[in-house]
């Protein structure tokens, strides 16, 4: 699927390729684009044979944040922010949140720029290859703003509480290289997308239900007590094991070779 804004390739090894290409705008979000990276969202989460997704930006920037022009022009919209149009979230946090929602890992790939919006959309990832040129930064004070396209939510655990409260109320620009240090890299690579396409690759070649299960699990450490995480993770054991792909991963690796699994 694609359109102006937003392009999603299924590969054959089953890891979507979807690409942010307002490359003209260093992919500055713009009504059009939330609602492209939405509609991808939901396209996700039921398409067949999917195993991984990277997710990147085209041109000079992963994405520049938010097009404050465009929705100048558009008058900022009339519903209200604390309508939950998806789920637990507005439109706007839809488009960071809608990664985690999708079943299977996300990487982002992150080059150029990653203000605002942007860094909130890669957070939403599961795992982020960033660039160590990339210039970065919680932009929103600049404008008078707080962060509120999940952010607050997807930070919990990654950047420590005192480094986000001062880069947040600063809106201090830092490097992709300062990133891995502060949490909100997972690697700092020159090259960001080969290697989250590697990562991808390895992810895809793993028990697809293991996989999700996992995923569910993180979730479940969040925000869960421990009673209610031990019990996720005997539940999603229970749903997995003797199945078909889990005893195809024992036996591909045992007999050293590449498993063939079963999508879900």
């Amino acid at each position: 699927m694609s359109n102006d804004r937003v392009t999603v390739e299924l590969q054959d090894d089953g890891v979507a390729q979807v690409r942010m290409i307002r490359a003209d705008k260093m992919n500055a979000l713009d009504p059009a684009m939330f609602d492209a990276l939405i509609e991808v969202g939901e396209s996700l989460r039921t398409m067949k044979g999917l195993r991984a997704v990277v997710i990147a930006g085209e041109g000079r920037a992963f994405c520049a944040g938010l097009d404050t022009a465009s929705f100048a022009a558009a008058g900022g919209g009339a519903q209200p922010l604390t309508d939950r149009t998806h789920g637990n979230a507005n439109r706007f946090q839809e488009v960071a949140m809608t990664w985690r929602k999708c079943p299977v890992p996300v990487i982002a790939a992150v080059h150029g720029v990653c203000f605002g919006g942007g860094l909130q959309i890669a957070s939403g990832a599961d795992i982020r290859i960033v660039a160590p040129d990339t210039r970065m930064a919680v932009m929103e004070m600049k404008w008078g703003l707080v962060p509120d396209m999940g952010g607050y939510a997807l930070w919990r655990g990654l950047v420590r509480d005192d480094v986000l409260r001062e880069l947040t109320y600063t809106n201090r620009e830092f490097t992709g290289e300062k990133a891995l240090s502060l949490g909100f890299a997972t690697h700092c690579e020159a090259k960001p997308l080969p290697h989250a396409q590697d990562i991808a690759r390895t992810i895809a070649n793993r028990n697809p239900e293991a996989i999700r299960g996992a995923k569910r699990l993180f979730d479940t450490m969040i925000d869960g007590d421990t009673a209610a995480i031990l019990m996720a993770e005997s539940e999603e054991q229970a749903g997995i094991i003797r199945r078909p792909n889990q005893v195809e991963a024992v036996m591909a690796g045992m007999e050293r070779r590449s498993p063939s699994f079963t999508d879900v």
